[in-house]
């Protein structure tokens, strides 16, 4: 990188993307001070270990977003990083300080955690994000301005010191401390501007109605969210312009689409030998997962045959009432070969009245399917040419082959990955229902309903173990609880 460049960077907080010569982004990092950290890469390697000193001979060019603090340019890495998956950034980074912050704002009263493995548990996961010192220092700033619990609640504790200390919530009910948690996670998105905006609507109109104390909690909450810039942790423009995604912008030249696909579904079905038949949505907004856009289908019919259970998931997927509810992707991509893509394929034509491209990725030699029908059309060769690619005839479906190293390539196996992720989880939790329903069913006076309400509270045999028979009564009754309390521990 020339040095010239270099004086060009902002003694300001902000992330920095390294690039190869083509173009290729490797590494992306954070920075309290963009110049400062970027210059440290070019300056005496003595101390550099060997894969960083690999990196910086592969550097050609170097782009940074400046960002208001540092801990806004934590969450905005973390974001990049899962959009490209640069592979300097996996090469690099430790396994064990990869963390997520879980949320699960459909609980009475959510807490925030941190965890290594995400579950299909229905609560909420930001990440990954690759330092968890930094994360945990971070939200530990930001509990004093949104104060949250941080494991699950036993109001009979008379003490609580981080309610003294401002660090838990003092005096709201459930209704207001979602509202607080949801300010947090808005901030942890990324909108840090709009919610200093929406605090200072609040605090205005608080100000009106004559509620000075409200209007006093609200202008230190938005003070102290200013006073982030200052913190020490380790923007203008806060996302980088889909444009620029080089496996967004490579996929629609090579499909010769219309637009930039910025709603690109996957889908995978899981089973063991036909029993628990699952199937997963995933969905990547702008080449990044949506937690929330998620689905999971459980298939009417239970049945060893992939194929017919990827036309009924596929089915369900583009009914008319979903297709409302939803709306309609730009691209779709299916876990399988020639059979499952027939099958998803021939629903898909049926129930949209436009063209929706459509493929598969075969694990094995990451192939790409596309079914005859498609077109070659729709492929530019050019670009194929381009990526370093090849397109072969078998039977009724073209294979289309890109280097394993490729944009595109790279992109489908995350959404691959993901979508296997989301439905083993899925499968892995009905799997564990059943024989926590199996096991409750042993306990004379414990029926269905009881269960139900158990199961949803508690998530788990384990967690019912482990909770006071107190708690437990709060949701089906003293009685019932000591039965289930009596059976629990002696199993």
């Amino acid at each position: 990188m020339q040095s010239k460049k270099i004086q060009t960077l902002p003694l300001s907080p902000g992330i920095y993307f390294h690039k190869d010569s083509k173009g290729e982004i490797i590494y992306i990092g954070k920075a309290s001070v963009l110049r400062n950290r970027v210059r440290q890469y070019f300056q005496s390697q003595r101390n550099m270990d060997k894969k960083t000193k690999a990196l910086v001979s592969e550097i050609a060019d170097t782009e940074w977003i400046e960002t208001e603090s540092e801990i806004d340019a934590l969450f905005l890495e973390a974001e990049m990083v899962k959009r490209y998956m640069p592979r300097y950034n996996v090469l690099l980074r430790d396994d064990k300080s990869l963390i997520y912050v879980r949320i699960d704002m459909k609980s009475e009263w959510p807490y925030v955690s941190f965890t290594r493995n995400p579950l299909d548990d229905n609560a909420e996961y930001f990440g990954p994000f690759y330092n968890g010192f930094t994360v945990k220092k971070a939200l530990r700033y930001l509990r004093k301005i949104f104060p949250y619990y941080t494991k699950p609640q036993n109001f009979s504790s008379k003490s609580d010191l981080d309610k003294h200390l401002g660090l838990s919530p003092n005096g709201l009910d459930n209704l207001a401390y979602k509202e607080n948690l949801k300010k947090l996670i808005s901030y942890i998105k990324g909108n840090r501007k709009s919610l200093v905006k929406k605090l200072e609507i609040e605090m205005k109109n608080s100000a009106s109605r004559q509620d000075f104390e409200t209007a006093t909690q609200l202008r230190n909450k938005i003070f102290n969210l200013k006073e982030l810039r200052k913190t020490i942790m380790f923007g203008d423009k806060e996302y980088l312009d889909i444009s620029k995604d080089q496996a967004l912008s490579d996929l629609t030249e090579l499909f010769c689409l219309k637009k930039i696909p910025a709603r690109i579904e996957g889908f995978d079905i899981s089973h063991i030998s036909g029993s628990n038949v699952v199937a997963s949505m995933v969905v990547f907004k702008n080449g990044v997962s949506d937690r929330r856009e998620y689905r999971k289908f459980k298939t009417r019919l239970e049945q060893n045959d992939d194929y017919a259970n990827m036309k009924e998931v596929i089915s369900r997927r583009f009914s008319d009432k979903n297709l409302k509810s939803w709306g309609t992707p730009d691209f779709i991509l299916i876990d399988g070969g020639k059979g499952q893509l027939e099958s998803a394929s021939l629903v898909i034509n049926n129930s949209v009245q436009k063209f929706l491209p459509i493929v598969g990725i075969m694990k094995e030699k990451e192939q790409i399917v596309i079914s005859s029908a498609y077109g070659l059309e729709n492929v530019n060769e050019k670009k194929l040419v381009e990526l370093n690619g090849n397109i072969e005839k078998s039977h009724n479906y073209w294979i289309i082959n890109l280097p394993v190293s490729s944009h595109i390539i790279k992109l489908f196996q995350r959404i691959r990955d993901e979508s296997h992720r989301f439905a083993i989880s899925y499968h892995s939790s009905i799997r564990t229902k059943k024989q926590t329903s199996s096991t409750l069913n042993d306990i004379h006076g414990i029926g269905p309903t009881t269960y139900k309400k158990l199961i949803k509270k508690f998530l788990s045999l384990k967690n019912m173990k482990d909770m006071p028979e107190s708690e437990i009564a709060k949701i089906i009754g003293a009685k019932k609880a000591k039965l289930v309390k009596e059976y629990l521990n002696s199993v």
